[in-house]
């Protein structure tokens, strides 16, 4: 895909090792400290990004997407690490429904996150050293603080649409209430206004598992030269589980034994599925930070929209001028349905503009990141609406 234009000056990469390949990256220095819920101040930081397409005259076009846990900047370009292709390309793109002949598309990696933005794994100034455990605990509203900042370093005012799937979809959720005159419209896909009981719980076995490997150090492996694969590796494989349903898992995998006709009598991988989990947990790690996991998860489990309003989701979007289209799947069990529908309730009792779309399908949690035509007309439907109303043509 051919490199963004938008007329704005790009600051050169001090090296290698602090500018992730193939990304843009936004540094911000002490004159600009990034203000955590944590109560402290995170100083200097920087913010790796991905654009696609280009920024139009009045700067009226610009496309925010947010990643879920384990994505990155890579939306819709070839990952450097993996070689695959780009996590949402069925959605962004030219002629997608997040089309980038119309729309300037800009997608950063969260603050906390491994590729490239800062997070544990990144230098601690004060020491010289990698963060680890010393790095301040984040939450959603930071992630959204800090591309609130990048999109001021981008000279961008105010976003056409803010679009994203479970992670994503809750600083969807955040940006509209912390920032709601910069939002014209939202895609929150699969998610909610907060984590559930049972969510929080299987993100606390993941991090059990990476904090029970040896090689985890206490946080301390970049430093000791050791990586906690094997604890990662289990961590990834257990949330997998959770991103599918049960109807996906028989229908990709049901009893079938792997490259085998009976049962060894053992503990190698006899099943199909055990082989499919195992070759999830190993390729992730590859890929992903440790610490990095723990991190977002925590940020995950300590998003509450309510609780920052007296309680009432509805008083987060009072008076609202920002459009919403709020988006579930009958087979996420997840981020099931009900969550959304509270949403929409939460909405309407704002008395926001919303639209509301359950769409049928038994690919689980991940149907967002899949090949679901409903979910892409829905969504092309929905931003060619608001495009009219925000006065966006159909071409540059």
């Amino acid at each position: 895909m051919a490199e963004a234009t938008t007329g704005i000056a790009r600051e050169a990469p001090a090296s290698e090792a602090d500018h992730p390949r193939d990304s843009e990256v936004a540094r911000f220095g002490a004159d600009k400290p990034l203000q955590l819920d944590a109560g402290v101040t995170l100083s200097p930081f920087q913010i790796a990004y991905k654009t696609y397409g280009t920024l139009n005259a009045d700067r009226s076009n610009a496309v925010l997407i947010c990643h879920a846990l384990t994505g990155d900047q890579h939306v819709a370009s070839r990952h450097p690490v993996t070689k695959k292709p780009g996590w949402w390309e069925t959605m962004v793109g030219p002629g997608k429904p997040i089309d980038t002949e119309r729309y300037f598309v800009i997608c950063p990696n969260v603050i906390g996150a491994c590729m490239g933005s800062t997070g544990p794994s990144s230098t601690n100034p004060a020491t010289g050293k990698p963060w680890g455990l010393d790095f301040p605990v984040i939450t959603i509203r930071d992630m959204v603080r800090a591309q609130a900042m990048l999109l001021d370093y981008l000279g961008i005012e105010s976003l056409f649409s803010v679009a994203g799937g479970s992670m994503g979809g809750m600083q969807v959720l955040q940006w509209a209430a912390s920032y709601p005159q910069r939002v014209f419209s939202a895609l929150p896909i699969a998610c909610a206004t907060r984590h559930s009981a049972q969510n929080i719980a299987f993100h606390e076995v993941g991090r059990q598992a990476i904090m029970a490997d040896p090689e985890w150090r206490g946080g301390r492996y970049l430093l000791e030269g050791t990586n906690p694969r094997r604890g990662l590796a289990v961590a990834r494989m257990g949330a997998h589980i959770t991103y599918l349903s049960d109807a996906a898992l028989h229908r990709k995998f049901g009893r079938r034994f792997q490259d085998r006709a009976n049962p060894t009598f053992s503990f190698d991988a006899d099943f199909e599925v055990e082989s499919y989990l195992r070759h999830q947990g190993i390729s992730f790690v590859e890929r992903f930070d440790a610490n990095s996991y723990l991190y977002l998860t925590r940020a995950m489990d300590y998003f509450d929209l309510a609780a920052d309003y007296d309680g009432f989701v509805a008083n987060a979007f009072k008076n609202t001028p920002t459009r919403f289209c709020v988006i579930s799947f009958t087979s996420d069990w997840l981020f099931p349905t009900s969550e959304s529908r509270a949403i929409v309730h939460a909405l309407n009792a704002a008395g926001a503009r919303v639209s509301f779309a359950e769409i049928a399908t038994d690919k689980g949690h991940d149907a967002f990141l899949l090949d679901e035509p409903e979910l892409f007309a829905i969504v092309r439907g929905f931003l060619d609406g608001v495009g009219q109303a925000r006065g966006l043509s159909r071409k540059r």
